[in-house]
This record gives C-alpha cells, sequence and structure tokens, in this order.
C-alpha cells in the first residue's frame, strides 16, 4: 500500500474504533417528541418595575428552574431563547395544566406584619382593590396556614430582597427543621425594623408574627422569639424559621422563599405534548425505515458498481456508525424530524460514491491502458471539485435551519450537519482506503465483470448508442418549466396553503379513544360542548386530530372529556398550543429563511462558477420551491416547520445536482473553449446521468421506506421530499441548464479558463483527439 492509503486506513479504524466505543458506553439523548412529555416556550413581558431584556429574562428563568424543579420533573430542562424567551422542556409530564400552574405564577413575594386576626373582606362590586382582597389602608385579610384569616399591614419587604433560603436540620437546640433567610443589605435592615416592630406585641399575640406571602396566599407566618427585644428585631443573615416542619415541608418553604416570584410576567406562546407511545411508535418505525432503506441503496450500488460498490455499502455502514457516534457524543438532541434527517442521510451519503465511481469509469474509458488504481486515483481527483460543492451547498441549508428554525427543525439542521461531514469522510477516507486495497489486487484488476470500474455501465452504454441533443432547443424546455410553475401557482389560489397551527396560531390536538368515534359525530359533540370552531379530521389508525383556535389548558380538558363522553378511554397523543404572535414571527421567518437561503445560494454559486450559471440554478430552486408548495396545495397537505425543514433540504438538493451538472460544463468548456456552449450542454447533460440517476435511486429508496414505513408522524415530510428530489432532479438539467445557455447567448464573458494538471506535457496525438470525446465505446 502507498503511505496514503495507510494513513486512510489507519484515520478510519481509528475514528470506527472511537464511534463504537461511544456507541456502546452512552446513550442518545432523545427530545420529547420521541420520549414523550411537554415543551412550552414562555415570552417574558416588560412589567411595572422591569423591562423583560436578556438579564431580567435570566432570572426569570433561574426562578422558574427553581419552580419547576419542585414539580419532581425528572431532568427537566430550560434554556433562554434570545433576549426574552424561555424555552421548558419536561419529559414525561403529560398533562401540562399543573406545569402551567407553577410556572405561570407572577405575583411578588412580599413580607408583611400582622395587624391581629380578621375576617374575610366582602368585595363591592366594581371595586377593584376590594376584589383584590385589598384594605384601603393598602393592607389585605388572607387565611394563614391553619386557615384562620390575619389581618395584614402593608407590605414591608419584598422578595428581591432574599439572598438565600436553605433548609437544614438543627438538631443540636431540637428544633428540628428549620428554614434559615439571608437577606441582601437594604433588605435586611427592612428585615430587622419589621421584626423589631412585631417584637413589641404580647408572646401568642398575632401581632407577633411576620406573614411571608405568596400569589396572594400566606405560606408561612412565624412569630418572632421571645428572646428578641422591643424595637431590636432580627439580624440579618441569622434568622430560623422553626415550626414543627417535616423535611419536605422544610425544603418546600426555602424553596418557596428562595425562588419566590417571578421578576416578569410570562405568557405561554408555544406548548408541544407528545405521547411515549407516538414517540416509541416513531423511534421504532424510522428504525425500520433506516434498515429496509439502507440494505435496498446498498443493495443497489452493488448491483452497479460490483465490488466496488459493495464496498461502498461497507462504507455507508462505517458512516451510519460514525454519524450516530457524533451525534451521542456531542450530546445533539435527537428529534423526530432529526431521526428522519439522519435516515435521509444515508441515502444522501452515496452521492459521493458515485460522483467518484463514475468519474473513474470515465477515466478509465479514456485511457484504457491506465490501471485500475491509477483511474481510480483519477477519479476521487476529478470528482473533489463537484462533491466539495454539493456538500458545501447542503451544509448552508442545515444552517439556515439552525439559526432561522425552530424547535425540532433546528434538529433537523444539526443531524443533516452531521451527517454531511460524516457522508464525506466515509467516501473519502473510509471508502477510499477500502478501494484503493482492493485495485491493487490482480484479480480485480483483471477481471472487469468484477470491480465494476472497468465497464462503463448500462446507462452510459444506452446513451453512447444515440446522438442525443438534450439542449438543442434550451426554450422548449423552459416553456414546460414555466408550465409546471403555472399549475402549482394555480394550487396555491385556487386550493389555497393549509398552514399548519405553527404558522396561524391556534391549538392542535390528537386523541386516540378506546371507541371509535366518527368525524361527523364527533364535530357534533365538539359544537355541543361550546367548541363549534373546532376542526376535527381522521390522524390515522383511528385516531381523531382536532384543531382550535388559541384556547387554554383547562379548555382542552373540557373538549377532551366531551370525546370520552362518546368515544370512551381518551388518551392525548399530541397537543400543540401555538400564540398568535409567535405564529405570525414563524411564519415571517420561514420567508426570511426561504429568502436568505435563496441570496446565499446565488452567491456561492456566482463565486464558485458563472453568474449564468449562478442564476441558472437559483431559477431552478425558485422552480422547485413553487412546484412543492404548490404540489401540497393541490393535495390539502399541511405546511407547517417540518415541511420547511423539507422545503430547505430540497433546495440544497437541487443546487446539489445543479453543482454537479455545471461543475462539468465548466470542466468541459475550458477544454474546449471554440465549441458551442449548447454542445458543451449537451454532453456535460449526458455524462453526468448515471450519477444524477444512481444518486437519485439511492435517495429514493430511503425516502419510500419511510413514507411507507415511517408512519403519520413521518408521511408529509417523507413525501415533501420524494416530490422535491423527483422535481430537483429533473430542474436541474431542464430548467438550470437552459436558463443558464438563454443567459449565455447575451452574456459577453469569455469561456472559462482552462486549468493546467502540473506535470502534464501537451503532444500532437492529444491534440488531434477531440476534447470532448469521454472515451466511452461499447
Amino acid at each position: 500500500m502507498t503511505r496514503a492509503t495507510t494513513v486512510r486506513a489507519v484515520l478510519a479504524a481509528a475514528v470506527l474504533l472511537v464511534s463504537v466505543f461511544i456507541t456502546l458506553t452512552m446513550s442518545p439523548r432523545l427530545g420529547l417528541d420521541l420520549q414523550g412529555g411537554t415543551r412550552m416556550v414562555l415570552q417574558a413581558k416588560d412589567s411595572d418595575t422591569a423591562k423583560a431584556d436578556r438579564e431580567s429574562t435570566e432570572h426569570t428563568l433561574e426562578v422558574l428552574r427553581r419552580r419547576i424543579d419542585s414539580l419532581g420533573v425528572t431532568e427537566p430542562t430550560l434554556t433562554r431563547s434570545g433576549e426574552d424567551r424561555i424555552i421548558v422542556e419536561l419529559p414525561d409530564v403529560q398533562d401540562p395544566r399543573k406545569a402551567a400552574e407553577v410556572i405561570g405564577k407572577t405575583a411578588q413575594l412580599s413580607f408583611h406584619a400582622v395587624q391581629g386576626p380578621g375576617t374575610p373582606d366582602e368585595p363591592k362590586p366594581g371595586d377593584k382593590d376590594a376584589q383584590d382582597g385589598k384594605k384601603s389602608d393598602g393592607g389585605r385579610t388572607l387565611p394563614d396556614e391553619q386557615g384562620r384569616p390575619l389581618a395584614l399591614g402593608p407590605s414591608r419587604l419584598s422578595g428581591a430582597g432574599v439572598k438565600d433560603a436553605t433548609a437544614a436540620f438543627d438538631g443540636q437546640q431540637g428544633a428540628g427543621w428549620t428554614v434559615s433567610l439571608d437577606f441582601h443589605k437594604k433588605a435586611g435592615r427592612d428585615w430587622t425594623e419589621l421584626t423589631g416592630e412585631a417584637a413589641c406585641h404580647p408572646a401568642q399575640d398575632d401581632r407577633r408574627r411576620v406573614a411571608i406571602v405568596l400569589d396572594d396566599r400566606i405560606i408561612s407566618s412565624p412569630q418572632v422569639s421571645p428572646s428578641v427585644g422591643c424595637g431590636v428585631g432580627l439580624p440579618s443573615g441569622s434568622t430560623q424559621i422553626t415550626g414543627s416542619f417535616s423535611a419536605d415541608e422544610a425544603r418546600e418553604l426555602a424553596l418557596l422563599i428562595k425562588g419566590g416570584a417571578l421578576p416578569l410576567p410570562v405568557e405561554i406562546v408555544e406548548q408541544r405534548t407528545v405521547g411515549p407511545t407516538l414517540g416509541a411508535a416513531a423511534i421504532d418505525a424510522s428504525a425500520r425505515a433506516a434498515l429496509i432503506g439502507a440494505a435496498a441503496t446498498a443493495l443497489f450500488i452493488t448491483l452497479v458498481y460490483r465490488l466496488f460498490g459493495a464496498l461502498a455499502a461497507v462504507a455507508l455502514a462505517a458512516y451510519g456508525l460514525i454519524s450516530y457516534a457524533a451525534l451521542v457524543g456531542l450530546g445533539v438532541t435527537l428529534t423526530l424530524p432529526g431521526l428522519a434527517g439522519f435516515v435521509l442521510a444515508i441515502g444522501m451519503a452515496v452521492d459521493a460514491n458515485v460522483l467518484v465511481f463514475e468519474r473513474a469509469r470515465e477515466e478509465h474509458a479514456q485511457h484504457p491502458g491506465r490501471t485500475l488504481r491509477s483511474s481510480l486515483t483519477a477519479g476521487f481527483r476529478n470528482a473533489w471539485s463537484a462533491v466539495a460543492d454539493s456538500n458545501v451547498t447542503t451544509l448552508i441549508a442545515a444552517g439556515l435551519l439552525f439559526f432561522l428554525g425552530s424547535g425540532p427543525v433546528k434538529g433537523f439542521g444539526v443531524t443533516l450537519a452531521i451527517g454531511v461531514i460524516a457522508s464525506m469522510f466515509s467516501a473519502l477516507v473510509i471508502a477510499r482506503a477500502l478501494t484503493e486495497i482492493a485495485a491493487r489486487s490482480r484479480f480485480v484488476s483483471d477481471y472487469r465483470g468484477i470491480n465494476g470500474i472497468a465497464t462503463p455501465g448500462r446507462v452510459r452504454t444506452w446513451l453512447s448508442r444515440r446522438d442525443l441533443r438534450p439542449m438543442r432547443h434550451p426554450r422548449r424546455w423552459l416553456l414546460i418549466s414555466t408550465a409546471l410553475v403555472v399549475v402549482a401557482v394555480l394550487g396555491i389560489v385556487v386550493r389555497g396553503v393549509n398552514l399548519g397551527v405553527e404558522f396561524t396560531g391556534g391549538r392542535l390536538v390528537e386523541y386516540s379513544t378506546s371507541k371509535p368515534v366518527d368525524v361527523e359525530r364527533a364535530r357534533t359533540v365538539l359544537a355541543d360542548a361550546g367548541f363549534g370552531d373546532a376542526e376535527v379530521t381522521t390522524a390515522g389508525a383511528g385516531d381523531l386530530s382536532v384543531r382550535t383556535g388559541k384556547i387554554d389548558n383547562d379548555q382542552e380538558h373540557a373538549l377532551r372529556s366531551a370525546l370520552a363522553a362518546e368515544g370512551g378511554e381518551t388518551t392525548k397523543v399530541r397537543d400543540e398550543l401555538i400564540g398568535p404572535s409567535l405564529g405570525d414571527e414563524l411564519r415571517r421567518n420561514a420567508l426570511i429563511a426561504l429568502g436568505i437561503a435563496v441570496l446565499v445560494q446565488l452567491a456561492y454559486l456566482a463565486a464558485r462558477f458563472r453568474w449564468t450559471f449562478a442564476v441558472g440554478s437559483v431559477a431552478a430552486l425558485v422552480h422547485d420551491v413553487v412546484i412543492l408548495v404548490g404540489a401540497f396545495a393541490w393535495l390539502g397537505r399541511t405546511v407547517d416547520g417540518i415541511f420547511l425543514a423539507a422545503l430547505l433540504t430540497v433546495i440544497g438538493y437541487s443546487v446539489n445536482d445543479s453543482v454537479v451538472v455545471f461543475d462539468r460544463v465548466r470542466e468541459l468548456w475550458a477544454k474546449a473553449r471554440r465549441v458551442p456552449v449548447a454542445t458543451i450542454a449537451d454532453r456535460a447533460v449526458l455524462q453526468t446521468v448515471p450519477r444524477t440517476v444512481n444518486t437519485g435511486m439511492g435517495a429514493l429508496f430511503i425516502l419510500t421506506a419511510l413514507a411507507v414505513l415511517g408512519g403519520d408522524s413521518l408521511a408529509d415530510f417523507a413525501l415533501a421530499l420524494l416530490i422535491g428530489i423527483c422535481v430537483g432532479t429533473y430542474s436541474s438539467v431542464m430548467t438550470a441548464v437552459p436558463a443558464a445557455l438563454v443567459l449565455e447567448r447575451s452574456s459577453k464573458a469569455p469561456p472559462p479558463a482552462r486549468k493546467r494538471s502540473p506535470g502534464r506535457k501537451s503532444g500532437t496525438a492529444r491534440a488531434r483527439r477531440d476534447p470532448l470525446d469521454n472515451g466511452a465505446r461499447v
């Protein structure tokens, strides 16, 4: 073996060993849509005393963290998003009502002097202060821990003054569990004054008590110790609350005092709940789709490229292991779209191998005297430009998904990016090491039918027997593409785009009932229960999908109860709540994402190729976007965040295909600058057809498996990608190239310069050969 091959083999072995170790010793981090639970997005609002900025939102997050810890939720996750949003993930929480009640508390924690026993206030009609339980002197009457009403004075101290509150067991003094308070400097002086005034009253007098109030409820009203003198008070930092607490009671009291109230009021702008059975079913379905799709893809490339195809299939298996280990090792949260992206990337990982093998076939056909190993090396060298450009465009799409998407769509972007990088490694390192080792075998080199490179392939052979000129009339292809776009636009105008709750705001809930319920009957039942605007459809396997305007958790509970009266035991499978403001923002971000995707791809392609090629590729890209949206409009399918992920993936795939064709146009045109560009385009299209067909087949195997086996959760996602890849394959040749040819006729830019290969000498025999002849013969 050469030194380079040895280095690749050692590097591949090292990466695979690390991947195996990570796979065996670490578990994946599953998103809530796979393990079940509730995800909330909270919007912090400005208050009278604080503005919703980064610092106050961070403080609010810490208070929420303490509150949620009191729920006993296993491994809750809280993160800040932007300046004023907080994302809360609660695994295994299926009924978000309790969580919403705890999270939504906004009243301020306060400390009050007790004025004595009181009687419950009788609010007067129209008296807001009275309705809030407040007296005219600024005090209020609230029940204490035993339910006895206490008349409270005005608040002398807020929860913001509490520096720390801890629960501890005091065994030496026999006080049992106590709660120690520590105040900030000014608040400590206020606390000393407050307790000093309370200490002026006799022992056991209610006025010697200090009431700690949270959310209009007295959570504790301890008496000032008899040892504290009148006007002296308790010093800050040495205050203990005693009262025969149990351990749990002491910890809860400390949590409430320390966590206190939210610095800012918060609003739930997004809420998603997924049942654990749905997540388990999605994992199982995706695993089946991955295995069957990958097996079909591996079998296909083995049939096409024989031994080298089988080695590429081995590299494909290594890719799956490496990308999975990368997801686990980096701690990436694996969501349902991310899982689908992982499966999809298996099909797309074949592309680099196909590009290399097709270029190696061409090199072997052009130079029959070359060894198999040198043809393979030339294949890797010549395919590098197309592989790099096509993968960069996919990474751009993945980056846009991450930065402009939300929730699970971000996970899909991360998974797609990791998949692209892992596929590059598997193709350019693992597959290359395996094939170079095999190419050194004399047996493999001598038997043309075994290695898969020494024969041109059926598609290339079929094309070589026909004098095809697909780009003879480019405007005809543009007319066909225009007609397809018109049909798609008609679908958008006539049928309308069925925007999901994610973009419109509202609530979408899926229920599973123990007894079958007809859709029309379900609509009637819900209308009778006061939900006349509810849209009811089937959600597969007999489940019901209910879409309404924005309703709170109590209203959702009433809606479920109405269905349960008709369908027996009713289980919530999925629940999505999107506020109207967030829906507007997501819709705006989706349009921004598409706009940025077009501009970034245009800029990249213009820098790497000619401006005419860039405009042609972007025209094909817009063509694909419009047709895909139009197809979903005609089919009545939902356009949501998952659809956006599929759409941006299709953009990457479409540009990927266009890059491969234009890369070949640039290469051939640089070799024959005097040949008409239309002739160059004909040759380039025909030479890249085998790659396009073989790569497309690999992706279609995976997507078909996802569409058939992935269940309802992935059906629309797989359908969007199936349509997009078929349309993208067509447009990259029949829209992008004709558009570039029409623009080239009006462009005065010179043909691209030919790149000189180092060490290559020219000769008369080489000069007489047709520079566009690919050497394929039958």
